[in-house]
């Protein structure tokens, strides 16, 4: 067993501290939610173009990966559930400000406010999740990434609700806000006030297995990433479907993604972390390649559904990994894992970009398939080789 042993006598575990470890990832995924469908919105307001909101959304990701190691060093000072819970209110508050803005460099100021939140949430609610795990001695982690795909659905069916009933964005983002408030009060009572040990280093570089386990963590986001920009421009493009229809793939990518992580701790337990990782990464590469060279509408769907399935306890087994880990202490590790991951969400957009211009978009998902297939490979070697 790895450094993680060393800090779980600490914390009396139970089905509360359960219960809010799960609802952490619930609030952050309907806080995301709610932004997303404001975008069109905001492109409005400003007269803007693609380019500009490009630009604009991109200080989201950039904030949200410089301010993750500094996520770390925020928990080993403070600890976990006051970061979290300042963080969270951060991100309430600043819905209600960004539905108010009315010029680009406000945008700006306050989307990067938005994605460091976002970005110390993504690495405390992790590090609160490894601990509580651990402590219950107990499979949990897919089932509370499930959790923030529930909230993520939960906050754009609102939103869409209250705006089809003539709310305007104001009164939209200020009620979600309450709610993800209301949410936090209640239940971050029982985070985990987790600060790690007092020789931790200040910065988290990675080492050792960490960096194996970083890369996987930017291979399956890189995925995820891929079929969220590339999936809805296959279709129309490349097999000529109606613009309508667009959205289908992802949308049923994304609930086969959260029905495996409602299963995923059964099968993880059944399985394996190894081959989880391994049967995820492969059935993955299979979905890639499937929508390639598949060329009917609902038969391309399985490709989809091949995707979700096997993407979806990649990273949450991950996570799980890092009790075994014996090169870095825990926070250091978890905050190096969602950094490292990260950059497949920032770098994902301008390399996948740069592929499906040089060479043609079926070529993207072609890179996809052989990455997530030479993970497999990657990770079965590895293990065999540690023993």
């Amino acid at each position: 067993m790895g450094l993680v042993d060393d800090y779980l006598s600490a914390y009396k575990v139970g089905k509360k501290e359960q219960m809010a470890a799960r609802m952490a990832f619930f609030i952050s995924g309907f806080a995301v939610a709610t932004w997303a469908p404001m975008i069109p919105a905001v492109k409005d307001k400003l007269q803007i173009g693609a380019d500009v909101l490009g630009m604009l959304l991109l200080s989201i990701g950039i904030s949200a990966f410089i301010f993750m190691p500094l996520a770390g060093m925020l928990s080993r000072s403070y600890g976990c559930k006051k970061v979290l819970r300042t963080a969270i209110a951060v991100m309430a508050a600043d819905l209600i400000i960004l539905s108010l803005l009315g010029n680009i460099w406000g945008f700006l100021v306050f989307l990067a406010v938005f994605g460091a939140a976002m970005g110390c949430i993504d690495v405390n609610m992790n590090l609160n999740a490894v601990i509580v795990e651990n402590a219950s001695k107990k499979r949990m982690m897919s089932g509370m990434h499930a959790l923030w795909s529930v909230g993520c659905f939960a906050g754009a069916g609102l939103f869409s609700l209250l705006a089809k009933a003539g709310l305007g964005i104001t009164v939209i983002a200020a009620i979600h806000s309450l709610i993800v408030m209301v949410f936090t009060v209640i239940y971050s009572r029982h985070f985990l006030n987790f600060k790690g040990a007092g020789n931790e280093k200040p910065i988290a570089v990675p080492k050792g297995i960490v960096v194996f386990f970083g890369v996987l963590a930017c291979i399956t986001f890189l995925g995820e990433g891929a079929v969220m920009d590339w999936s809805g421009v296959l279709l129309t493009e490349v097999k000529n479907t109606e613009l309508s229809l667009a959205g289908v793939g992802y949308a049923v990518f994304s609930v086969a993604m959260l029905c495996m992580r409602l299963l995923g701790d059964k099968i993880v337990a059944v399985l394996g972390e190894e081959e989880t990782l391994v049967f995820g990464s492969i059935i993955g590469a299979i979905g890639f390649l499937s929508v390639i060279f598949l060329e009917n509408f609902y038969a391309i769907q399985l490709g989809f559904v091949l995707m979700g399935l096997g993407l979806a306890n990649i990273v949450p087994t991950i996570y799980s990994l890092t009790k075994y880990q014996k090169v870095m202490p825990i926070n250091a590790a978890v905050t190096a894992i969602t950094s490292m991951g990260y950059t497949g969400v920032i770098l994902g957009p301008a390399v996948l970009g740069f592929v499906a211009h040089g060479f043609g978009i079926t070529q993207v998902f072609y890179l996809l398939a052989v990455l997530l297939a030479a993970q497999g490979v990657a990770v079965k070697y590895y293990f065999a080789k540690m023993g």
